[in-house]
């Protein structure tokens, strides 16, 4: 098998893949289809793009739609932007402003109008085989790179914000949504740099054989990551969680106030308040507790509440509550009337609501399984 036949059988695989599950993503019931159909878009315009590796002459009758195919990478970075915040935010909503991301793609068609969509055969030819050497063409390259590197940025900055916000509002440790998603944004980034050797090899030595095995390591490489993304989506069925994008850092709600203001007894107080409550009420038992709950019952506002914490005490309101969750874990681990217990019961008894989540926060904060702390125990 030659690299042409396998980056061809490689492609063929991958298309398929990406296109099932783009159909499953439009089709399945669920009440995230925004998110849903914003990933299924950004799938299938990869799915176009990939093509390419299938096509080795196009019929003069289809110039016009291989030349409007070629338009479609100007609606990727943009459409894996909006499918980030849709992940990140749960009340995401497309809105009429969020169809200037598509000015670009249709600013490469009106660049095509006059010289391939509506002209003669020939003309057409001519113009595709000399467009390279066109500074307009030039442009739209560079704009593309522009295009990727701000939106991809933009995605980087959002899932690092909504990370912020979650574990400073929400105490539900499961984030492998966020993580995933901030998985699967390097990776699409690593797999852009082939595009970027591609056309430099190009520019330098045109098409010759170093080209043409970057081509079929982009083939294998977009084989790969549709592989990656079919993992995550059936490894995270919550893939469209999201937090609140009202929500902001608490950095950003209280600027400098840490650094110009010490902990003075007023603030000790609180603090020692606070722990109290925590002891005698134990709020963190119930699995979706947020910041908002525990400052309705301790009658503080949510700011104050929120700078206390993370402020001042100097930890996520994530952490902050799975450490009585585990200080419950470890009292009901080493009581003998208690052995009968799985660990799944603790942990759903103890706030948790998984087994993965439990375990890796227990490790976390005293070095051990919850099972080896519980033998270790008697």
């Amino acid at each position: 098998m030659d690299k042409f036949s396998f980056l061809e059988i490689t492609a063929c695989i991958g298309i398929f893949v990406i296109l099932f599950l783009a159909l499953f993503l439009l089709t399945v019931k669920t009440k995230h289809k925004l998110g849903n159909r914003l990933f299924a878009f950004f799938l299938i315009a990869n799915a176009v793009d990939a093509s390419k590796f299938l096509i080795h002459h196009v019929p003069e009758n289809l110039i016009n739609l291989e030349v409007f195919r070629w338009s479609f990478v100007y609606l990727v970075p943009a459409s894996f932007y909006l499918y980030a915040m849709s992940v990140c935010y749960s009340n995401f909503q497309l809105k009429p402003k969020h169809f200037l991301h598509a000015i670009p793609f249709v600013a490469y068609n009106l660049n095509l109008v006059s010289g391939v969509y509506f002209e003669n055969t020939a003309m057409k030819l001519d113009f595709i085989k000399n467009m390279n050497q066109m500074p307009i063409t030039h442009f739209f390259q560079f704009l593309f790179e522009l295009l990727f590197q701000v939106y991809f940025i933009a995605s980087f900055l959002v899932i690092r914000k909504s990370r912020t916000v979650y574990l400073e509002n929400y105490t539900n440790p499961n984030i492998s949504v966020i993580n995933a998603l901030y998985k699967i944004t390097i990776l699409y980034y690593l797999l852009h740099f082939l595009v970027l050797l591609r056309w430099l090899v190009t520019f330098i030595i045109g098409m010759g054989e170093v080209r043409a095995w970057i081509v079929t390591l982009d083939g294998f490489s977009f084989l790969f990551c549709t592989c990656w993304y079919l993992f995550v989506a059936l490894n995270n069925p919550e893939f469209f969680r999201g937090v609140n994008s009202n929500l902001k850092p608490i950095v950003d709600v209280v600027p400098k106030q840490k650094s110009s203001t010490l902990i003075n007894d007023e603030k000790n107080k609180q603090i020692e308040s606070l722990k109290d409550f925590m002891i005698k009420n134990e709020p963190y038992l119930d699995s979706s507790l947020t910041i908002q709950d525990l400052a309705e019952q301790v009658k503080m506002p949510v700011k104050d509440l929120s700078a206390l914490i993370n402020l001042y005490m100097n930890k996520h309101f994530f952490d902050f509550i799975n450490e009585y969750r585990i200080e419950k874990a470890k009292e009901i681990l080493k009581d003998s009337s208690q052995k009968d217990l799985t660990i799944l019961e603790i942990l759903y008894q103890v706030g948790f609501n998984s087994k993965s989540s439990f375990s890796t926060s227990f490790k976390k904060h005293t070095g051990k399984t919850p099972t080896e702390f519980r033998k270790s125990s008697f």
